[in-house]
């Protein structure tokens, strides 16, 4: 905890002064409540009444497989090679019993498809020093078996399509920079007080990690019910915060924890927002931190998203002037 103070400094400590010059120091009461974006970045979200979702995943099976976890992935993956090594060991089996190879194992005048196979274990033995290019010579094809020269092919082409299918899928799934979200910290709470005499929403971003991340850029959504003046309710409206976008403060380099900053102006969501509408008020604040993972050395971005409950989380830090 003491390096990561170090690092980080201390958290942020609501001030606040009236018109009478005394102290006011207040925290949002907080409530337990349901949110649409947990502190891990995680969305609480829950498809329904769609009609054939099944088919539309297995549609995109590549991407469905790399989004499972990892107990699945290796079931999947363990189970499709254990099924497909079985089946082609179980067709040289067939093979061999329907010339009868198997009762003329061990004659020495009689040409047999594949040498040495007289049952399905020696027939799955075969099969996996072929596809594993063993070849230890002791099993092997003849020119006699037009038929197992044709299996021959047929496995050589399937396991090639199931071997860059699913080991292409658990790269895919190794190389996700998902977990290097969990070296970037963002500050617990939120903070709306004076800077450069403007009233400022704040927070606080920062990288454990001593590799930077490249071209992080950030964004922050404002979640938040509305009615339009049609009468439609629009029940998670998003509306896009101004954290520099115009002046570029918005790409970040993120060497040191840097504060985020959203100037409330006639612009801001929040302008017409008194203090207590904004313990009342139900919405939410989304960060989203998209960069580069520099150690990787490929284009893969990661996406960090943070939430803001403001009803709950947001420390508020007003002076005499009200918004």
């Amino acid at each position: 905890m003491s390096a990561l103070r170090r690092k980080f400094g201390d958290d942020y400590q609501v001030v606040t002064t009236s018109s009478s010059g005394s102290g006011f120091n207040q925290a949002a009461p907080k409530r337990k409540r349901q949110r649409f974006v947990e502190k891990n970045g995680r969305c609480n979200v829950q498809h329904g009444n769609l009609g054939s979702e099944t088919s539309r995943y297995l549609s995109d099976l590549f991407t469905t497989l790399v989004d499972l976890k990892w107990r699945w992935n290796l079931f999947i993956f363990i189970l499709t090679y254990t099924v497909a090594w079985l089946f082609m060991a179980f067709m040289w089996w067939v093979i061999a019993y329907m010339r009868g190879d198997l009762n003329k194992a061990h004659d020495e005048n009689y040409t047999p498809c594949v040498a040495n196979v007289y049952n399905f274990p020696s027939a799955f033995l075969f099969f996996i020093e072929t596809e594993a290019t063993i070849g230890y010579g002791f099993r092997y094809i003849t020119d006699k078996c037009p038929e197992g020269i044709i299996l021959f092919l047929l496995q050589s082409i399937l396991g090639s399509i199931v071997d860059a299918f699913l080991i292409g899928c658990m790269f895919i799934k190794m190389s996700q920079p998902k977990k290097r979200a969990e070296t970037l910290m963002f500050s617990e709470h939120a903070v709306i007080s004076m800077r450069d005499g403007k009233l400022t929403l704040m927070f606080r971003v920062g990288n454990l990690r001593n590799s930077h991340m490249v071209s992080a850029q950030i964004r922050c959504k404002l979640l938040k019910s509305r009615q339009t003046p049609e009468g439609e309710f629009l029940p998670l409206d998003q509306l896009e915060l101004d954290v520099g976008f115009s002046t570029g403060a918005d790409q970040l380099f993120l060497v040191s924890p840097l504060t985020i900053c959203h100037m409330i102006d006639a612009k801001s969501p929040f302008y017409d927002l008194s203090q207590r509408s904004m313990q009342t008020e139900q919405f939410e604040i989304v960060v989203i931190l998209e960069g580069i993972v520099e150690t990787t050395g490929k284009s893969s971005s990661i996406f960090l998203i943070y939430g803001y409950n403001v009803t709950v989380n947001l420390i508020l830090s007003y002076y005499s002037r009200p918004i």
